[in-house]
């Protein structure tokens, strides 16, 4: 029961190309952002359609993957688990965000 305790799926589309660091010591880690889309109908009967913006890290030899056959727009499937950071900006504002980091990737379109 322990795996599911922090296990995030995700199937949608990435919002830009994904953002490659190399670190000092050789590693890598691919920052993006996907979209999921989500649809229901108000109370009227209209059917409303939504997309929220989830920001992916990716560490560990995936990156490669990701460096060389992600792009914008595909769509990609995607597990992990949710993490927060905080840090404080240029201004002395503490600043907040929510990761997927993903352990696991299927890419579903060319």
């Amino acid at each position: 029961m322990n795996a599911l305790r922090n296990k995030v799926q995700l199937i949608g589309r990435l919002g830009q190309d994904p953002e490659i660091l190399t670190f000092a010591d050789g590693n890598k880690m691919a920052k993006f952002s996907m979209a999921t889309d989500d649809s229901y109908k108000d109370k009227n009967g209209q059917k409303v359609e939504r997309a929220y913006w989830h920001n992916v890290v990716v560490k560990g030899g995936l990156v490669n993957v990701v460096e060389n056959y992600v792009t914008k727009g595909q769509e990609i499937a995607i597990e992990g688990k949710l993490t927060n950071r905080a840090w404080d900006d240029k201004d002395g504002n503490k600043r907040y965000i929510t990761e997927v980091l993903c352990n696991e990737l299927l890419m579903l379109s060319k």
